[in-house]
């Protein structure tokens, strides 16, 4: 039978999609092998966020070229969208399916290479073992599609139109989930908060849909993924108060600096950044907050820059992903040139990844005698089990083998390198100021 192997780059999206891409291959009669393995058909979802992103994914597909020169290579995502929209995908492998067509990337594989499906029906198999089976969390596509434009970025342009999924369809797919055994799953879109009626979710609005899943789907834990700023409103905080909705929120900073997010055509300034972290903040005293942040963008100077310093430490981020300016291909800001050297790029990358690991630190420290819920992944190197948090917070704990994939508590003990490491203790009944977790019980 033939085989096939998968690979990711770049966003939760991407690996919920590519984990369907998956499932309609092993469904077809591929037998799934992992991606450095020799396979007759490789796919690979990309990524275009930036340069480095999509150079990363042109090493992979040369990479998938090498291991098997006689594979049939798939390449699908956002770096492969951008290459058709500059008309340049001609070194992209055999098969390059558009974005939006990404789910269907088997009749398309099909459609170019006729034997490979001959193959498949001459020689039926079963699911193969190796189809990921994990239990601890999982990805829950609700929205894709943005219509924001930010200056600086390429999505627009890779996945065109907004669309959300009909609310019934998600609540089944998070039925399912539970059914099998799994206890958490983050809700993620390209534009999350934008899921609603007008897109085609089937009359309810993405605080309607959270309020349905937290109720209904059976799940021990909702993890809101990437979400804007306006779209952290008091519904939102309100579920995260309730036990189910994870007191833990991603939100995109991308610069601390208002005119510069003005230039990225971001719709918020910094101050009004500063105030719903605060609001936050006093809403979920437990609760953390991630971010990603944005250096080089060519309107920010060192003295802007410095205000990006500032927000980074009056918020106090549990975890931020600091990444580097591109331009991009068709974007307004690729007009602009791009002015800040590599050089200056990465020390101002450099100085935030610092301030942020410092404040990373901190937070964890800041649980030091409590009590947290932790989805514990496996046993690390030292022996111990680890897992995250409802917080995010990876914690670390001395328990049996057999509480791998299952959801404990843990109180906090001590921190290092910014890692939390506790003692297992037994579940309580509830938490002071949020509803009883009788989910657990």
């Amino acid at each position: 039978m033939p085989s096939a192997a998968f690979t990711t780059l770049g966003c939760k999206v991407n690996q919920y999609e590519t984990q369907k891409i998956l499932e309609s291959f092993s469904e077809a009669g591929f037998r799934i092998v992992p991606f450095d393995a020799e396979a007759d058909v490789y796919v690979i979802n990309t990524c275009s966020v930036t340069s480095q992103a999509e150079s990363k994914s042109r090493y992979t597909i040369r990479k998938a070229q090498r291991t098997n020169p006689l594979a049939k290579v798939v390449v699908t995502g956002c770096a492969a969208q951008m290459s058709l929209n500059r008309s340049d995908e001609g070194d992209l492998g055999d098969v390059v399916v558009p974005n939006p067509e990404k789910l269907n990337a088997l009749k398309y594989l099909f459609q170019a290479e006729p034997s490979l499906e001959n193959w498949v029906k001459a020689e039926p198999a079963p699911n193969s073992d190796e189809v990921p089976k994990g239990r601890t969390r999982a990805t829950l596509k609700i929205q894709d599609g943005c219509s924001v434009m930010c200056s600086y970025c390429s999505i627009p342009y890779t996945r065109p139109g907004m669309v959300s999924r009909p609310w019934f369809e998600v609540l089944e797919e998070a039925q399912r989930l539970a059914a099998v055994g799994y206890h958490e799953a983050i809700l993620t879109g390209v534009l999350i908060g934008a899921y609603g009626p007008e897109s085609g979710s089937q009359g309810k609005s993405f605080e309607e849909l959270v309020t349905i899943l937290s109720e209904q789907s059976g799940l021990a834990r909702l993890r809101i993924s990437s979400i804007e700023m306006h779209q952290v409103t008091d519904p939102i905080l309100d579920l995260a108060k309730s036990g189910c909705v994870v007191p833990h929120f991603h939100i995109p900073l991308q610069s601390g600096d208002s005119r510069v997010l003005k230039d990225m055509n971001r719709r918020y300034d910094q101050a009004m950044y500063l105030d719903l972290c605060a609001k936050v903040r006093r809403e979920l005293p437990e609760g953390t907050i991630t971010t990603d942040i944005m250096v080089g963008f060519p309107t920010e100077t060192e003295e802007r820059f410095e205000s990006s310093v500032h927000v980074c430490r009056e918020v106090g981020y549990l975890k931020a992903h600091v990444f580097r300016f591109s331009p991009r291909f068709g974007t307004p800001a690729d007009q602009w040139g791009d002015p800040v050297s590599p050089q200056e790029k990465q020390a101002r990358a450099l100085r935030l990844t610092e301030i942020t690991q410092e404040t990373a630190r901190a937070e964890v420290r800041r649980f030091i005698g409590k009590t947290v819920r932790v989805l514990v992944e496996g046993k690390e190197r030292g022996g111990l089990l680890e897992g995250n948090s409802d917080q995010w917070l990876t914690v670390r704990f001395a328990g049996a083998p057999e509480l791998s994939k299952t959801l404990q508590w843990v109180r906090i003990e001590d921190e290092r390198d910014g890692i939390a490491f506790g003692e297992l203790v037994a579940a309580p009944t509830e938490r002071p100021g949020l509803a009883p977790l009788s989910v657990l019980s």
